[in-house]
């Protein structure tokens, strides 16, 4: 029997109190409500009844709604579910976690939520996050993601928002973010004001070595400045001139290597050369 499909004033639609993906008033927002103005909404929302209100609460579908009252809709097509909180949480997360583009902090709160959930709804406190990793990769996660990558994701939920922010920016990446979610928010704190000072983010290796004087005797302003401040392999100013464009200058039975160290043999007899010059 197919699901039946029932039109809903776009006023009588909640948002899900709490729900993790962004709704964004950008250009791919733009695409979705030209594309509703003209085909309508190809899709149903998906909703559930909220008790004696005569409301509905969003379970999938925010941006097609955010769409719709872009281009002047007042109503909808929703399928209506029946179901607990619990399980609404579960097919919320579900139902977006393989959109094309998803942030690192909606993807970690996602799974935050579903971890809580799938404890509450199996009366379970005490669950930790491998276990609810073990069981939310058995049921339906991101196909990229591991029981241990879904751990990692939910350890980003730890990270105060500014630094979170700079994870979804692509300012820190991802595998250094992790680590930083183990310093305490004091610590967090002082270590955005630092790279706002020094201009620099902490790669992998500065991120693994915070972390661990954070556990130690504890991360202070001083420590994290002298760690930034380090100069990275990949800022040192290099010359890049490709092989091709010194090939005519050189025999064609030379390497690379071989055309590197003529070059640095001339350079060091110009040098001495205008040092003889300059007595």
């Amino acid at each position: 029997m197919k699901d039946k499909i029932t039109v809903l004033k776009i006023e009588n639609l909640k948002e899900f109190e709490g729900h993790p993906y962004k709704v964004t008033d950008n250009e791919e927002m733009n695409a979705l409500a030209l594309s509703i103005k003209e085909n309508g909404i190809l899709s149903p929302v998906v909703v559930r009844p909220i008790e004696d209100t005569g409301d509905y609460e969003i379970i999938s579908g925010h941006r097609r709604i955010f769409a719709a009252k872009k281009v002047g809709l007042t109503e909808v097509p929703a399928l209506i579910y029946a179901i607990s909180h619990e399980e609404a949480i579960i097919a919320l997360v579900d139902s977006n976690l393989h959109r094309e583009h998803i942030l690192p902090s909606e993807k970690a709160f996602a799974y935050k939520m579903k971890m809580d959930a799938l404890s509450h709804q199996g009366k379970r406190t005490d669950l930790t996050s491998d276990q609810v990793g073990l069981k939310l990769s058995a049921e339906q996660v991101s196909d990229d993601d591991s029981a241990t990558q879904v751990k990692r994701y939910i350890r980003l939920t730890n990270l105060i928002k500014p630094l979170l922010d700079m994870v979804d920016e692509g300012k820190i990446a991802f595998t250094p973010a992790v680590e930083l979610s183990f310093l305490n928010d004091t610590e967090q704190a002082d270590l955005v004001e630092v790279i706002e000072v020094c201009e620099a983010t902490p790669n992998l290796s500065q991120a693994q070595r915070l972390k661990k004087i954070s556990q130690g005797d504890g991360l202070i302003p001083e420590d994290i400045a002298e760690i930034l401040n380090e100069q990275k392999a990949n800022q040192k100013e290099r010359i890049k001139i490709p092989t091709e464009k010194l090939r005519k200058y050189f025999p064609k039975r030379y390497t690379a290597a071989d055309m590197e160290k003529e070059i640095f043999a001339m350079l060091e007899k110009r040098y001495k050369e205008k040092q003889q010059g300059a007595r």
